[in-house]
């Protein structure tokens, strides 16, 4: 069956992130010419393997590797200009060729060094008064987000108009100081190299913050363009689009386990508003998810495993999967699959298939175990329930199903796989009422199972 025309495919995780969603984006760019960021900021993470050589992304699409597709940064993405452009010297360095391919939504909130002093200043804060740190990345991600929803942010448009830009900053920094210094005590803290340039006495300075700026302009501005009139021009052209989404749908601001979830929507009917495109325009919502689970950072996380012990399931997933995160070099927590996770995902993203990552992972693992449910207050329920604290109290309902001890790695036909490897995947589906679309058995491009391309009608 040949490609569609005019087809725009949502790509989403279905848990807590980290599932794998930049393989499969690249892996799918074959069948588009523009792919799209729609939330987030440099605090997502993607790494890509091809042909052996790993490339980790934190902002630009992942589409970048695939030749003559353009990428989109939509307004929906909070941006850090010089983050944005560290990343675009080091794929030249590698030879991917990216300034003229990359399109910049003037629409996007700007992160500024004193969004990141005030999100580290608030963890720090909240470590000291012994209160559970919300895990953040520490990047500036939710106080540029809360600029945004107030209505003071500075945008990448205001980059083009330097009087303008300063007043706004003017105003800004006299708020957020204020905040740092009579709220937080930022006095007393140690900020680190990275924020040192712009700190004294635990203030942002304008100078510092200003020049910079103005300099990121310079750079910025070929790049920037109206990225919802441009993708409305290229679906009208009968141009494929791909949507890709950062962090994973149990960490949406809205419908995750609040408050241990991210400052955006990471669910799949964001990439219309993170895009400026409207609903109709999104055909298919392929959800990624890992064979098994991980978070990182805190809040709850029912099938938590044991993964510090060595020859535990546990630590299989940790090591063997290497769980250990691109932005922050952070370790994952790691446990069994969630069905019941899973059909909430399905839920609020309104899936059209799934695909499988990692399933490689659990080659050898003698028995898995699947949640089917919860117990939560005596009752039993097969829905993951709404916000932490409910979460927390959820007992999980496990079932087993035998493993495997052939090798997964590299396989791409699906009557390949070790039987109880398709009986595995085949619960899932059967469980969580999602088709599986496709299942990825290694880190490498190549190594995917097709069963149904999410750009064929």
């Amino acid at each position: 069956m040949a490609i569609s025309k005019g087809r725009n495919v949502v790509v989403v995780g279905t848990q807590w992130g980290d599932e794998g969603k930049g393989k499969l984006v690249d892996w799918l760019t074959e069948s588009a010419q523009g792919v799209v960021r729609f939330q987030g900021g440099h605090n997502a993470g993607h790494t890509l393997v091809i042909n052996g050589v790993k490339t980790a992304l934190h902002l630009i699409p992942s589409g970048i590797m695939r030749p003559g597709v353009k990428c989109y940064i939509g307004n929906g993405v909070v941006l850090s200009v010089g983050k944005l452009f560290e990343e675009i010297e080091g794929l030249e360095k590698a030879g991917v060729q990216v300034r003229d391919r990359l399109r910049v939504s003037e629409a996007c909130p700007l992160i500024l060094p004193f969004h990141q002093a005030l999100d580290l200043a608030r963890e720090a804060a909240r470590e000291q008064g012994g209160v559970q740190k919300i895990g953040t990345t520490g990047k500036g991600i939710g106080p540029a987000y809360e600029d945004k929803i107030a209505r003071r942010a500075l945008r990448v448009q205001d980059l083009k108009h330097p009087e303008r830009f300063a007043t706004k900053l003017r105003e800004l920094l006299s708020l957020h100081n204020h905040i740092l210094v009579s709220v937080l005590g930022s006095q007393k803290f140690d900020f680190g190299p990275q924020l040192a340039p712009y700190m004294k006495n635990g203030e942002i300075q304008f100078d510092a913050v200003y020049n910079e700026a103005m300099q990121h302009a310079e750079l910025i501005k070929p790049m920037i363009a109206d990225v919802s009139s441009e993708l409305n021009q290229v679906h009208a052209e009968g141009g494929n689009l791909l949507f890709e989404g950062a962090q994973g749908s149990l960490l949406d601001v809205d419908h995750g386990t609040y408050p241990y979830v991210t400052s955006s929507n990471c669910v799949a009917g964001n990439a219309s508003a993170g895009a400026g495109v409207g609903p109709g325009l999104l055909h298919y919502v392929l959800g990624i998810t890992k064979a098994y689970c991980t978070r990182v950072g805190g809040g709850p996380f029912p099938t938590e495993l044991e993964w510090q012990k060595e020859g535990t399931p546990g630590w299989v997933m940790s090591t063997v999967g290497a769980e250990k995160g691109v932005t922050t070099g952070r370790y994952r927590r790691c446990g069994w699959f969630d069905a019941a996770l899973l059909k909430r995902s399905a839920q609020i993203n309104g899936l059209s298939g799934l695909c499988i990552t990692k399933l490689d992972v659990l080659d050898g693992i003698e028995e898995l175990q699947l949640c089917v449910g919860y117990e939560l207050d005596g009752e039993r329920i097969d829905l993951l329930p709404l916000g932490a604290d409910d979460i927390e109290r959820c007992k999980p309902i496990y079932e087993a199903i035998p493993g495997w001890t052939d090798t997964t790695v590299g396989v791409t036909e699906y009557d390949k796989l070790p039987v109880n490897a398709r009986r595995y995947l085949d619960r899932i589906a059967e469980v969580t009422g999602v088709p599986i679309a496709v299942v990825s058995t290694s880190p490498d491009r190549d190594h995917t199972i097709l069963m149904h391309n999410p750009y064929q009608a």
